[in-house]
């Protein structure tokens, strides 16, 4: 199955594949919540990059985005064995102090989304953690891939 097949909340999602291996599983015999918070920040990350922006650039710039918020929703467990498609988007930015992205985990074989959340994040001087202006490399990224204008649509 292919991203073009599977139900994803928006068009164009920029994609990673997750193996769920040992370090994943709780004692509940299913992902940990911490596994998942992982690997939004491992797809944020990748998508910046793939985006242009490195955290050498957040260093040069003393500026980075970080998390003001997270809405996570899990829907169904996702357990040892199992590869998630794994999705982002920004699907907000006000060119100014913040963006917010939409992820969506989908597992293949089920063809059904197992978790999904939505993440507020705030640009900060690196130095002083206080907020601060996104410089114009930021907003050139992350507002020319935002999908949306107007509202978020909840899923």
């Amino acid at each position: 199955m292919t991203e073009h097949t599977l139900n994803w909340m928006y068009d164009a999602p920029f994609i990673q594949h997750w193996h769920i291996d040992d370090t994943h599983i709780d004692h509940y015999k299913h992902v940990n919540n911490v596994a998942y918070l992982s690997q939004l920040e491992k797809l944020a990350w990748a998508h910046s990059n793939a985006l242009g922006l490195q955290f050498a650039d957040y260093q040069s710039l003393n500026r980075g985005m970080v998390i003001k918020r997270h809405e996570l929703n899990y829907h169904l467990p996702a357990h040892l064995g199992d590869t998630l498609e794994c999705a982002t988007w920004i699907v907000q930015c006000d060119k100014r102090l913040t963006l917010t992205r939409q992820f969506q985990f989908i597992c293949p074989e089920r063809s059904k989304t197992v978790f999904d959340a939505l993440t507020t994040f705030v640009c900060v001087s690196l130095d002083t953690g206080v907020p601060k202006r996104m410089p114009a490399q930021f907003i050139d990224a992350y507002h020319s891939a935002c999908i949306t204008t107007g509202d978020i649509a909840k899923p």
